[in-house]
């Protein structure tokens, strides 16, 4: 029988998994609760939870909607970064493990589709959602300038020619 602890302890995770988009997972083995307590304040910082899980109470959290996707990612001692923004929880979590060579990224889950380590890698690499919508917007905007110069450009001709003309005329 499940005690009390037990279920709140899945409530919260099931909370949790409501609220994130993105879950990182990684192997903690050799870290002190020190250097745990060093990386979750600094992914807290940068709007990031890390946790440490039972990999059996996530499993029964996870029930619901992503078990099965989840399931080849908990092996061994478990915590779990749960952010809101792919690029930018894969990010912080690379950039936050790496002086801690000892701790292995088994893997994430974008929505219900899991990647592996490699993925969360590529995905750390690309820029932030932000950028990448800007420079889509720069390239929509990019082929409508070039157009306005070139219809831009006779009438300014014109005007360079008419200028020339009023210095030629100035000095005879």
């Amino acid at each position: 029988m499940p005690t009390e602890a037990k279920r709140e302890v899945v409530a919260e995770l099931r909370e949790q998994l409501a609220g994130s988009r993105t879950l990182i997972v990684s192997e903690y083995r050799g870290l002190t609760v020190r250097e745990i307590g060093e990386i979750r304040r600094a992914l807290r910082k940068q709007d990031v939870a890390y946790r440490v899980v039972k990999n059996r109470l996530m499993k029964i959290a996870a029930a619901d909607n992503v078990r099965s996707a989840l399931d080849e990612l908990l092996v061994g001692p478990t915590a779990i970064a749960f952010g809101k923004d792919e690029g930018a929880t894969a990010k912080a979590v690379i950039d936050t493990m790496r002086p801690y060579k000892q701790v292995k990224i088994t893997g994430a889950l974008l929505g219900d589709r899991a990647i592996d380590a490699a993925g969360v890698v590529r995905l750390a690499a690309l820029p932030s959602r932000d950028v990448l919508l800007s420079q889509i917007a720069g390239a929509f905007a990019a082929p409508m300038a070039t157009t306005a110069g070139l219809f831009d450009a006779p009438l300014r001709d014109v005007v360079g020619l008419v200028a020339a003309l009023a210095e030629q005329r100035a000095a005879a």
